[in-house]
C-alpha cells in the first residue's frame, strides 16, 4: 500500500517532466514551423515593449519642452474690472505688487515685471521694421531661462546706471546684420535714444511666438524703458520659485497678494506651466494607451497562428496521441502536452522579443547622447502577456487533442 502510494505521488511529478521533454523534443524536430509561428509573438513582444518605449521618450520629451519655457515659472497679469462691469478704471499690476509677493511669499527666488513698447526702427533705403521692446529686469533671463548666444544679458549695474542697452533675438539679429556677432555693438535708436547692443538670446524652447518674445524682440533695462511710458503700470510680472513642489502653493499666495492690493472686483490671471504639464502628461498617456492596444492586436493576431499552427498539429498527430493514450497517458497529461507547447512557442517568441524590443533603446543609449528613458516592468509584462497568450490559445487545441478517442485514434490514418 505504501509503495502504491508513493508511486502514485511520484508520477505527476515524473509525467510534467516527461512532458516538457517531450513538448521540447516535438519543438526541436520542426523548428522551422514552430519558428515562423513565434515569429509573430516576437514582433509583437517587441512592439509592446518599444511602444512604451516611445511614449515614455515622447512624454518626457514634450515634458522638457514645457519646462524649458521657464524654471518653475509662475506668471500674473490683469485681466479686467470684472464681469458685468462697464466704464471703471482699469486697475492694471503695478511694480509694487511684485515687491509685495517677493515679500509676502517663500520660495520666490527670482521676479521680474515686463513692459511691453511698440517701436519702429530705420532699417536703411528709407524703409522701417516694427519690432517690440520689453522693458524688464536683469532676473528676466533666469525666470524665462533664456539662452544668451553671444555678448552678454544686461546686469544689475546697468539697471542702476539707466545704461541705454538692449539684447535682441537670433533671428532679429540675423535678420538686420547678417549674423549675431555683427550685431554686436551697433546702435539701435528707439524714440530717438542710442541703445547699443550687448548681447544676442533666444529662448530655451521656440514657442512660435505664442509667448511675450517674437522674433523682432528686443529687451531693455526696465529703468530705461520707464522713459517711454506715464504710468507706473507694467504688463506682466513673472516669478521663478526654488522647487517645483512650491509652484503650486505660490500660485495661489501670489494671487492673493495681488487681490488684497486691488479692487474685489478687479480680475488677474496668475497662472502656471503646472497645468499644460498635466494636460501634456494625459496626451502622452492617450496616444500610449493607443499605440497599446495596435501592440496587443499584433499579440492577437500572433495567439491566433499558435493555435492554427497547434490544431493542425493534433490533426497531424492524432495516432501518436491515441499510442499514447493505449499505454495510459490520461486525458490531462495529453492537454497539458499540448498546452505545454503552445507556452514553448510563445515563452520563446517573447523572450526574444524582449530582447529585441530592449535592444534598440540600450543601443540608443550607448551609441547616442540621448537618454531614452527604459522600463523595466514593460518587459515583465510583455513575458506575462506572451504566457497568457500561449495558455489562452493553447487551450482549444490542447482540449481537442484530449478529448480524442484512443481506438478511433488509433485506426486513424
Amino acid at each position: 500500500m505504501e509503495i502504491g502510494s508513493v508511486t502514485r505521488s511520484l508520477r505527476p511529478r515524473m509525467a510534467v517532466g516527461e512532458i516538457f521533454n517531450f513538448a521540447y523534443d516535438t519543438f526541436c524536430s520542426n523548428k522551422v514551423r514552430f519558428a515562423l509561428t513565434a515569429l509573430g509573438m516576437v514582433i509583437g513582444t517587441a512592439s509592446l515593449i518599444l511602444v512604451v518605449t516611445i511614449g515614455m521618450t515622447g512624454k518626457q520629451y514634450v515634458l522638457n519642452q514645457i519646462q524649458a519655457i521657464g524654471a518653475n515659472l509662475i506668471y500674473a497679469e490683469y485681466v479686467s474690472g470684472g464681469e458685468r462691469i462697464t466704464n471703471v478704471t482699469a486697475d492694471p499690476l503695478t511694480l509694487a505688487d511684485m515687491q509685495a509677493a517677493q515679500e509676502d511669499v517663500p520660495g520666490i527666488i527670482a521676479a521680474s515685471p515686463v513692459i511691453p513698447l511698440g517701436e519702429r526702427i530705420p532699417i536703411g533705403g528709407g524703409k522701417e521694421r516694427d519690432i517690440q521692446v520689453l522693458g524688464v529686469y536683469p532676473e528676466y533671463r533666469i525666470v524665462r531661462n533664456l539662452v544668451v548666444l553671444s555678448g552678454r544679458f544686461f546686469d544689475a549695474q546697468d539697471e542702476q546706471a539707466h545704461n541705454k542697452v538692449g539684447v535682441i533675438t537670433q533671428k532679429m539679429a540675423e535678420a538686420l546684420y547678417g549674423s549675431q556677432e555683427e550685431a554686436i555693438g551697433k546702435v539701435i535708436k528707439l524714440s530717438g535714444l542710442p541703445f547699443t547692443i550687448i548681447g544676442t538670446f533666444r529662448e530655451r524652447v521656440d514657442t512660435f511666438g505664442q509667448s511675450e518674445v517674437i522674433d523682432n524682440t528686443m529687451v531693455i533695462p526696465y529703468t530705461v524703458s520707464r522713459y517711454f511710458t506715464d504710468t507706473p503700470t507694467v504688463r506682466q510680472i513673472y516669478f521663478s520659485v526654488a522647487d517645483p513642489s512650491m509652484v503650486a502653493p505660490a500660485t495661489a499666495q501670489i494671487k492673493s497678494v495681488i487681490q488684497s492690493r486691488h479692487r474685489p472686483e478687479s480680475v488677474y490671471n496668475v497662472e502656471n506651466l503646472t497645468q499644460l504639464v498635466a494636460v501634456a502628461e494625459k496626451t502622452a498617456n492617450a496616444l500610449t494607451v493607443v499605440l497599446l492596444l495596435v501592440a496587443a492586436i499584433t499579440l492577437l493576431v500572433s495567439g491566433i497562428g499558435i493555435m492554427n499552427i497547434m490544431l493542425a498539429t493534433v490533426s497531424a498527430r492524432i495516432r501518436e496521441i491515441g499510442i499514447r493514450k493505449a499505454i495510459g497517458a490520461t486525458n490531462r497529461e495529453i492537454r497539458f502536452q499540448f498546452l505545454s507547447e503552445a507556452i514553448l512557442i510563445s515563452l520563446i517568441g517573447g523572450f526574444v522579443g524582449v530582447i529585441i524590443g530592449l535592444a534598440l533603446p540600450f543601443s540608443v543609449r550607448f551609441l547616442t547622447e540621448y537618454r531614452i528613458p527604459i522600463s523595466g516592468l514593460s518587459a515583465i509584462v510583455a513575458i506575462v502577456v506572451s504566457s497568457l497568450v500561449g495558455v489562452l490559445f493553447g487551450t482549444v487545441p490542447a482540449t481537442r487533442a484530449a478529448k480524442l478517442d484512443p481506438v478511433e485514434s488509433l485506426r486513424y490514418e
